[in-house]
This record gives structure tokens, sequence and C-alpha cells, in this order.
């Protein structure tokens, strides 16, 4: 949906508060008493729902990325329309002053329950067949008092460890005979710590089934060949750059980017939250106008707090 399109089907809040009704139906309502999706009866006067079993009512918000927020309707509609209508993103500063909010506070808090949203909705997909792994060095921002001790290279306190997996499957042209990868899926978590370990953790967490996994020559993946099917570990040079780990270097490259020229500078507690928005729109890069409406399906998907 484009932003023209929102401003003719979205004018007021009721026109808001008809089409979470009906996403919220299409979609199942969870009851947090009976804990299950139940049948619900909508009371239009006072706007809201009730159980058919226990009468347990629930006001349009709750059980969604909108519970418990005293913000219209038609302000989170407009911060879906701008974090899915930009393909880059949205930064909460700009999103300040296009909704004309007060406080910077408001608009912060509400674009970071939609990225950790979107983390969610993400969680629910797994990688599979042949896969690139790969960790890389974000900068981030450091305290005054940290920035006169800081260490050098990959110790630095400026730089946190982000695991970076992505699907990769191994094509060839029939007619030329040129062989080449198509990317699939990525999945991308801030690590604590770049050794075996984590990652064994992170690859148990996002990887299934029989997996081929490519990755450099690391010591911290040695013992990943206990884990997955088949482990080849190539050394990192322009050949395995641009070939075998092509599309999870090329991830790094534009995630590296995106957060240099949106946010410029951000909090190590928040980095998930930037990588959950940057992977669900690299999921989804070719769902163009419909990703607005993807957005919506996973803020109001069922569930209990």
């Amino acid at each position: 949906m484009t932003i023209l399109q929102f401003l003719q089907y979205f004018p007021d809040e009721e026109s808001c508060e008809v089409y979470i009704k009906e996403s919220r139906e299409k979609a199942g309502i969870c009851c947090k008493t009976c804990k299950s999706n139940t049948k619900h009866y909508w009371f239009s006067g006072g706007k809201f729902f009730e159980c058919s079993q226990c009468r347990r009512r629930s006001s349009l918000k709750s059980g969604t990325v909108m519970e418990s927020s005293k913000i219209s309707l038609h302000t989170w509609m407009l911060a879906f329309i701008f974090m899915s209508a930009t393909k880059k993103g949205f930064s909460c500063l700009e999103f300040q002053r296009q909704v004309s909010l007060s406080r910077y506070d408001t608009a912060f808090r509400l674009m970071h329950k939609i990225r950790a949203m979107m983390g969610k909705r993400d969680s629910l997909y797994i990688l599979n067949d042949m896969i690139e792994f790969d960790e890389c060095f974000v900068e981030v921002a450091t305290k005054k008092q940290v920035k006169q001790n800081l260490k050098r290279g990959k110790g630095s306190q400026r730089q946190a460890k982000v695991a970076v997996a992505a699907e990769s499957t191994p094509l060839e042209n029939p007619r030329t005979g040129k062989k080449d990868r198509a990317c699939g899926f990525y999945k991308m978590e801030v690590l604590g710590k770049v050794d075996s370990d984590h990652v064994n953790k992170f690859i148990k967490k996002n990887i299934a089934g029989d997996v081929v996994l490519f990755t450099d020559k690391n010591t911290a993946y040695v013992d990943i060949v206990d884990i997955v099917d088949t482990h080849y570990m190539v050394v990192s040079d322009k050949v395995s750059v641009n070939e075998t780990l092509k599309w999870v270097h090329k991830g790094i490259s534009n995630l590296k980017r995106n957060l240099l020229g949106i946010h410029h500078m951000i909090t190590y507690k928040y980095l998930q939250n930037y990588l959950n928005e940057f992977v669900y729109k690299l999921n989804r890069r070719y769902f163009g106008e419909r990703l607005f409406d993807q957005l919506i399906i996973a803020a109001v998907h069922p569930y209990v707090q």
C-alpha cells in the first residue's frame, strides 16, 4: 500500500477501527482466560470483543502489539505504513516529526514495539537446505567514560557481535552453464561472544533438517559439524566472498549501510530490534505494496501475553 492509498482508505480513527476489527476476526482472537482461540462476539457500542465461552471482554488492542497503548489506532496505522512503505527504514525522530508527536519517547517506544513484533514473527520460520553463515561487528554507541579506555579491533567495546545466516541455493543456467546462487531467508541475532557455545546455540535455534552449512575457517566453527549434516569451511578471500559466502556478506554490507545511513548511532540494548526490522523487510523484499498488509497480520497475530 502506498501512502496516497493509505490516506484514501484510512482518513480517520473509525476507518482504522473497522480494519483492525476485521483483521483480528480473520486471524482469530485468543481468549486469555480460555488460553485458546475461541468464538468472540463484537459489541459495537462499547467497541470490545466478548468470549462466547467464559464471557471475558477484550478491547480492540488487547492481545496485539498495540495492547495497553493509549495512542490512537490512526497513529499506530501511520507507523505501520511509514515502516512498510520505505525500503530502507524510517527513524523514530522522523516519525515524531511527521505525526506531530509531542515527545520523542512516545515515537521511540511505539516503533520499537513494532520492531520487536517483527522479530517474533520471523522467529516462526527456520532456515533449511544450503546455508551460508558468518559473523560481523556492528558499531554501537558507547558512554563517554568508556571511550577514554577503548580497546582496539574485534574486542572493542564499540563493536557488537552479530551472527548472520542466509539460505543459498545453487543454480545453473542450462544454456550457458553459468553457476550462481539464489538467496532465500535471512536470520540475524546479537551474539554475546563469538565462540563455539554461542554459535552452536544460534544454529540449533534457527536451522533444522539436513543442512549443508558454509562458513569461513573461524575457530568458533570447529564444533558445528556435530550439529549439522554437512559443514564446509572455506578460506576468507576474494573468491569465497563473491561465490561461496556471497549472500551472507551482501546482507552484512547492506545492514551496516542501513544502520549508518538511517539511524547513525544505535545502542547495544536496542540493536536486536533494529536487526529484526532489517531482516523482516529483507525476507519480504519482493512483497512490494503488500508489505503493509503483512505487517498488520503480524501485529494482530493471536498470542497470550
